[in-house]
């Protein structure tokens, strides 16, 4: 059964599809690796911390489809089908599954465990089970390479992402249900 989607859904969606190209222009290129360190997986998983799963499943999804079209949303003001078939391509897809799974966790629960646990395993986990094989093919890396470029030195970033995301999707959580309650 599918539940009607409201216009606040759609608001809250496209917002945080929004916030994810915004922090797409935060980057720290690394020398070593075709993918930047960027802020992109924070609103990935503020996404999934906030969002139902289907709503997390339309965030990301127009994030991608904007970027895909040419709006420059991807790292670095990148844009383009060539982004999502390059280095990149795994890690965005990765996005995707990894933005629903954390929502799927999370089960609309506010506790601070159980967020944390689904950030991990669809904010990094996921994302890096997607990217490096993607990553270790297009560029003809073996896996253990793209490893060692593609996910262990974003590996502490993303963990302090996690519980940047965390806090504010906490606070987040506690307004709208406030809001709910009105």
């Amino acid at each position: 059964m599918i539940k009607k989607v409201s216009v606040r859904d759609m608001i809250y969606a496209s917002m945080l599809a929004a916030l994810t190209g915004i922090l797409g222009y935060v980057i720290i290129p690394l020398p070593f690796s075709p993918v930047p360190i960027t802020g992109q997986t924070l609103a990935i998983m503020l996404i999934g911390l906030v969002l139902s799963p289907f709503m997390s499943f339309m965030s990301v999804a127009i994030f991608l489809l904007l970027g895909i079209i040419g709006i420059p949303v991807f790292s670095g003001g990148q844009a383009g089908i060539g982004v999502l078939i390059g280095p990149k391509g795994g890690y965005l897809i990765g996005f995707l599954i990894g933005a629903v799974v954390i929502s799927l966790i999370r089960k609309n629960s506010n506790n601070f465990i159980r967020m944390a646990i689904s950030s991990l395993i669809g904010g990094v986990l996921v994302v890096y089970l997607m990217g490096v094989p993607w990553l270790a093919y297009i560029t003809g890396m073996n896996i253990k390479k793209a490893l060692l470029v593609g996910a262990l030195p974003f590996i502490p970033g993303d963990l302090l992402k996690m519980v940047v995301a965390l806090f504010i999707a906490r606070k987040i959580n506690n307004l709208l249900q406030k809001e709910v309650a009105r």
